[in-house]
């Protein structure tokens, strides 16, 4: 009789680099770790220098990235394909693929780069 082997995690879907030493993003993924019960997600905190990032560190912690497959998508798109992963908000990502909602998230997403400064220090 062979012994029981235990089943592996499956392979995270999606690849998520996030800025761990700002506190607003850091809440936000506190909260996508929370949601992503499947482990659908791998969060890597780019803060740290020791943690590999296909994409310019300076641009990445910057602007949102992710790899969703082959692909590395950053801002509005990244946002989308993080809320796809995750079950409940799977809605939102699907509805954020339409060009005219994508097109208003990434104005949107580009006006909050602009006070996030701001809103750091508030919450520092």
């Amino acid at each position: 009789m062979q012994p029981m082997e235990r089943a592996q995690p499956p392979e995270p879907n999606l690849m998520v680099w996030y800025d761990g030493a700002c506190p607003i993003c850091s809440r936000e993924i506190a909260a996508m770790r929370r949601l992503d019960r499947k482990g659908a997600i791998a969060f890597v905190d780019i803060a740290d220098p020791a943690q590999p990032c296909p994409v310019d560190r300076t641009e990445a912690l910057a602007r949102f990235h992710v790899a969703e497959g082959e692909r590395i998508l950053s801002g509005a798109a990244a946002f989308a394909a993080m809320w796809r992963a995750i079950p409940a908000l799977r809605w939102l990502g699907l509805l954020a693929r339409l060009r005219p909602v994508e097109h208003v998230l990434e104005r949107c997403y580009r006006a909050f780069l602009l006070i996030r400064p701001r809103l750091q220090r508030l919450l520092k």
